[in-house]
């Protein structure tokens, strides 16, 4: 496919894509084109200026493009209306790579758990991206199990997801499932397809859980006023649903260490349903959790918190836990990986600071003599 060229199949909205939800769970945006407006340009319906532009598309394609969310000017989604202006910077971005993006091996060490012949299970550091995309070409985890896999004289390395079954954000850490045969990815695919797969996140979210378990359901889209970010939208609007069941694992007055099992697997679903009961992860930028949405206002309890946003500059959300049916023997796998130090270190620290806090309260209250 030539740069000037646009196959209409890669205007297909989200839902028509063969990459369901229930196998992608990170938001990666691929941007397939980019094109800067000139200094002199005057206003002109983003349809018409795209269709002079980009050969062997119609505008009406153009326009489906547009209500897909995947045009943007200047980092937004815009509809087919939208007057571009002098200097605008538009992309054209998909939710999967050009057809003729080439997955590079790299030598980066990886930290598997368990292999055989069949599949491979990567415990993730948080701040590694899965899936090379706009800004980050190098470096992935899938160019680091390309260089595995080629080594071990696997050839296949022209399938762009090259072998993921699922996928995890890029500032989450934790267990993925990578199959190293077309029969095997098949098999497990239809496993995360089916919700017969076993899988529980550690979080620390803010507040005080008011009950010790419950389930979080509400469908879960892209927020159409920004593309970046999902939200829950009423049942039937739009959107696809989405099943999030947590258990507290431990309390600590203005934050609290829960325990999430995914009975779907949505982009950012924990994230994005946490935050609708208004318990936001732990330092979550995107969804509203780096600030301090519980505790005191002394200047002393601030610093305590964003000390520990220092510890963790990510969302506090692990995948620890990992069950499937193995595909070539049936076994029953199940693994587990600890919390990374990282947010060990933040959990650490809110415990002390709830014990001391406890004492304190002991002390004050406590008869004198």
């Amino acid at each position: 496919m030539r740069d000037d060229q646009l196959d209409e199949e890669d205007f297909l909205p989200e839902e028509e894509e063969s990459f369901t939800d229930e196998n992608r769970e990170e938001d990666q945006q691929y941007e397939h084109y980019r094109f800067i407006a000139d200094k002199g340009q005057n206003l002109l319906r983003i349809d018409k200026f795209l269709s002079v532009r980009i050969e062997g598309i119609s505008r009406n394609r153009i326009q489906q493009a547009a209500e897909a969310n995947c045009i943007l000017v200047n980092g937004k989604a815009v509809k087919a209306s939208y007057k571009v202006k002098p200097l605008d910077v538009i992309s054209i971005v998909m939710d999967r790579p050009r057809r003729e993006l080439e997955i590079l091996p790299e030598e980066i060490p990886l930290n598997i758990v368990y292999e055989d012949e069949t599949l491979m299970v990567i415990n993730k550091p948080a701040g590694m991206v899965v899936h090379p995309g706009h800004g980050n070409y190098t470096g992935t985890l899938v160019n680091a199990v390309a260089y595995h896999l080629h080594r071990e004289e696997i050839k296949d390395l022209s399938d762009p997801r090259l072998g993921l079954v699922h996928r995890i954000d890029k500032d989450t850490s934790g267990l993925l499932l990578v199959a190293k045969t077309p029969e095997a990815k098949t098999h497990l695919s239809a496993q995360f397809f089916n919700k017969e797969t076993k899988r529980l996140y550690v979080a620390l979210v803010w507040g005080n859980l008011a009950q010790d378990c419950g389930t979080i359901e509400g469908n879960i889209g892209r927020d159409p006023k920004d593309r970046m970010v999902m939200r829950v939208f009423p049942e039937g609007e739009q959107g696809k649903p989405a099943v999030t069941h947590y258990s507290v694992l431990e309390r600590f007055g203005y934050v609290t260490l829960v325990e999430c099992r995914l009975e779907t697997g949505r982009t950012h679903q924990i994230r994005v349903h946490m935050k609708q009961i208004g318990h936001p992860l732990f330092n979550d930028e995107r969804y509203g959790g780096n600030e301090v949405l519980r505790g005191t206002h002394f200047a002393k309890y601030k610093q305590f918190v964003h000390n520990c946003f220092a510890s963790c500059p990510r969302q506090c959300l692990h995948a620890r836990t990992l069950g499937f049916i193995h595909p070539l023997t049936g076994e029953e796998i199940h693994l587990e990986s600890e919390i990374p130090d990282d947010m060990q270190q933040v959990i650490d620290r809110w415990r002390s600071y709830t014990a001391s806090r406890e004492i304190q309260q002991d002390q004050q209250f406590s008869p004198t003599e």
